[in-house]
């Protein structure tokens, strides 16, 4: 039981992910940049966002958009300078919010300076910052690894005569993080950003930066889908998530602790189970080790009402959760489910026990928009076009307005606006009481107003192959019902044992407002509520 005057910021806020290059054009380049998301912070604080998470600004050669570094503290001139980046900071915190950023530790560009170094010669100092193997005796690549982009994941250095590992793009070389010096030089690049009042990290593919010791083959995958990546074939068990990884994540969490609540979020496509080790053994780990479930679990109540339950009995005692709908990586909510089912499932992330984090865009409905073959540019769709893996649609621009690029920027952006913007977007939705924008902002504002919403405990009363109920309650406080229907049909609930008697505060359907609910409930199709219940 956790009371509201214990809770940290991130525990009690509300994390909204913005992806830069699409959320605001300040300059007339067609990318968005640090200046855009200053001119769009008062947006922010008026839906009541807490903390912003900005994807990677740094310098970047952007084989992968940010994800390939050159140099960990800079910024990138698309994005700005850093002044720019300086000004931002304290514009975010005079509103009373936190900025996160996104730090990619488990490799560089391959036009990083310790890479440079490290390909120039088998004994150059810097060699073993990287993961440099010899070839079989046949001159194949060292194991059968392959890259999360495709094709393998070792790289053939003509110069120096060996491969080298690369978890991604073959620009991305992965960091050798057994290596001491490896290690202090990132330690050393989060002080810097911490000493600049950074808030948090937001960590890339945090469970892939320790790798096998003995590079064993990676087992085939007996359920592999052809449909998906070729990266599927084989079970990482030796490439990601191996034991000293925690180590790793554990002496992050000490430089975090030199600091005055400072968070760290890892990105961590894993099991439950595992998932949760990333909590560390006491409290020494990630704060929030990112829950995927609501992306990768099809749409159907039994089967996240269990998954729900799983996480909350799989927490350690100190464990905060976090939920998450989408991200730039994932199609978007709307996509998956539907519209009217992307009102049910905002009310579900922003009413469950923990940290929800918002991909921008999700609180206007937006959807994945069709990218041209020949405008593609997102690498894992170049690499494997046959598999419509591309995730430029996810990242198209934001929808502010009705004119020609949707307010984002006054020339062509580097990715199609929705032919829906005229629409969809955030001028039409502010002064539309029935809007998506409107149910997210008067969601957040009544979870951040109420106790029980914010930092209460998890009870879950029913669910079936429609819907789902639970109960959110804190001590002394107001006590709160969500039901949800996550189908399109109506649906109706017994709840008999509970003696239920409240009246409906708030529903994706506004005209369900104000009813009175007892233990006999009845749900249209795509409906959610959340009841007050009687004391």
């Amino acid at each position: 039981m956790m009371l509201e005057s214990e809770a940290l910021w991130w525990q009690k806020g509300i994390i909204y992910q913005v992806y830069p290059r699409s959320f605001q054009d300040s300059n007339g380049d067609g990318v968005g940049d640090l200046n855009g998301i200053r001119q769009r912070l008062d947006y922010l604080k008026w839906l009541g966002v807490t903390a912003i998470w900005i994807s990677p600004i740094y310098p970047s050669p952007m084989a992968d958009f940010g994800y390939d570094i050159s140099d960990y503290t800079g910024i990138h001139p698309l994005f700005g300078t850093m002044d720019d980046f300086d000004m931002l900071l304290k514009e975010v915190h005079q509103r009373g919010m936190k900025l996160i950023l996104d730090l990619v530790p488990n490799h560089t560009s391959d036009q990083h300076p310790w890479f440079l170094e490290s390909r120039s010669s088998k004994n150059n100092p810097k060699r073993d910052w990287y993961i440099w193997k010899e070839a079989k005796e046949d001159g194949a690549p060292p194991n059968n690894w392959l890259s999360v982009f495709g094709g393998s994941a070792w790289e053939w250095d003509e110069q120096t005569g060996q491969y080298y590992y690369h978890a991604f793009l073959k620009e991305q070389p992965d960091l050798n993080w057994r290596n001491p010096e490896v290690q202090e030089a990132m330690f050393n690049v989060m002080r810097y950003w911490l000493d600049k009042g950074v808030d948090g990290f937001r960590v890339d593919v945090m469970w892939h930066m320790i790798k096998d010791e003995q590079f064993r083959d990676n087992p085939v995958n007996p359920d592999y889908d052809p449909n998906t990546a070729d990266y599927e074939q084989l079970l990482p068990v030796y490439s990601t998530d191996q034991p000293e990884v925690h180590d790793i994540v554990h002496k992050m969490r000490q430089v975090l602790d030199a600091y005055d609540e400072r968070m760290m979020i890892g990105e961590i496509y894993l099991p439950i189970h595992k998932l949760v080790t990333y909590y560390g053994t006491d409290n020494n780990g990630a704060h929030l080790p990112f829950n995927f479930m609501l992306v990768s679990l099809p749409w159907e109540a039994k089967r996240i009402a269990s998954a729900i339950a799983e996480y909350e009995g799989a927490l350690p005692q100190y464990g905060w959760p976090n939920w998450v709908l989408g991200n730039h990586d994932q199609p978007r909510i709307t996509s998956r489910v539907g519209l009217q089912q992307s009102k049910v499932a905002a009310m579900l992330l922003l009413t469950l026990r923990g940290a929800p984090t918002i991909y921008y865009g999700e609180e206007l409905g937006m959807r994945d928009v069709p990218v041209p073959f020949d405008e593609v540019q997102d690498p894992q769709g170049l690499n494997m076009p046959d598999k419509n893996l591309s995730r430029d649609p996810e990242r198209t621009p934001m929808q502010w307005d009705r004119s020609e690029y949707a307010g984002f920027s006054t020339v062509k952006p580097w990715l199609p606006v929705s032919s829906t913007s005229k629409r969809v977007n955030v001028e039409v939705q502010t002064s539309d009481p029935y809007s998506q924008l409107k149910l997210y902002k008067r969601l957040i504002e009544l979870r951040q107003r109420e106790p029980s919403l914010m930092v209460g405990d998890y009870v879950p009363v029913y669910s079936d192959h429609q819907a789902i109920a639970y109960i959110r309650q804190a001590p002394g406080a107001t006590r709160f019902l969500i039901v949800l229907n996550l189908s399109h049909r109506p649906c109706y609930l017994k709840l008999q044992r509970l003696q239920i008697k409240g009246k409906v505060v708030l529903a994706t359907a506004t005209e369900l407002e104000g009813m009175e609910i007892t233990e006999m409930i009845q749900l249209g199709g795509d409906d959610g509520i959340i009841v007050v219940l009687a004391s």
